[in-house]
């Protein structure tokens, strides 16, 4: 009888997308959504939730803050991220320096939504919860318009209030907040940005009180993460 020599199969190596937070709460949306748009793809978290309170309390982001959020893109890539995340808007402009220290992609959230609201309407709202987060989002909006050759108006509106709201988990207030802002703000624009991902949850109430539309950035986000990982040979559903 001769010996049988058994293979085990080679393990699947499923890619890994690190996510990197300045606060709480969104993180359960993204990994509640992720399965459905990146399959197999395994989602982990970095999350420092004191950073945007640094933000807003200066008033800018400071080099420290620069190099704790470059220093978390690294220590994704040393723990074998295929792709990062950056979820924050208000740190979105960070993503750019941090494209030229790690070799691995870095994807903006909100790009893909600044990308749609550019190149598909003229007069565009975007609303916030937080100060910090307007001046990158309309910048990020302007820039792409500017890379389409595209005249575009914005307004910017702070639901104020609704972040503080947010934090004491008082979420009805918060929800009420950015409704009433959102429907303030669709009166004069075609359509409403909303500058934190962690509202996408809200949209379909935002597009009924604002009767335009609203776009929002986790799942253009996540979709976008799916094309980086499809360039790689990394997405296999």
């Amino acid at each position: 009888m001769s010996d049988v020599i058994r293979v085990q199969p080679e393990r699947t190596r499923h890619p890994v997308v690190a996510a990197v937070y300045t606060g709480r709460g969104l993180d359960d949306q993204i990994l509640a959504v992720a399965p459905e748009i990146l399959g197999s793809a395994r989602v982990t978290s970095i999350i420092d939730d004191s950073i945007i309170f640094d933000i807003n309390r200066n008033g800018c982001i400071s080099p420290a803050v620069t190099r704790r959020i470059l220093r978390y893109y690294r220590n994704a890539a040393d723990a074998g991220a295929t792709v990062i995340l950056n979820t924050c808007s208000s740190v979105g402009e960070i993503v750019e320096l941090g494209r030229s220290v790690v070799e691995i992609p870095i994807v903006r959230i909100d790009e893909p939504m600044a990308q749609a609201a550019a190149t598909g309407f003229d007069r565009i709202g975007v609303v916030a919860t937080l100060q910090s987060t307007l001046g990158p989002t309309k910048r990020l909006v302007a820039a792409k318009a500017e890379e389409a050759s595209l005249p575009v108006h914005l307004v910017a509106e702070v639901a104020t209030g609704a972040y503080e709201a947010l934090a004491r988990r008082d979420t009805a207030t918060h929800d009420q907040l950015v409704t009433d802002a959102v429907a303030k703000l669709s009166r004069e624009v075609d359509v409403v940005v909303l500058a934190q991902a962690s509202m996408a949850r809200m949209r379909d109430r935002l597009e009924e009180a604002a009767r335009v539309p609203v776009l929002t950035s986790l799942r253009s986000g996540l979709e976008a993460v799916r094309a980086a990982l499809a360039s790689l040979g990394e997405f296999g559903g």
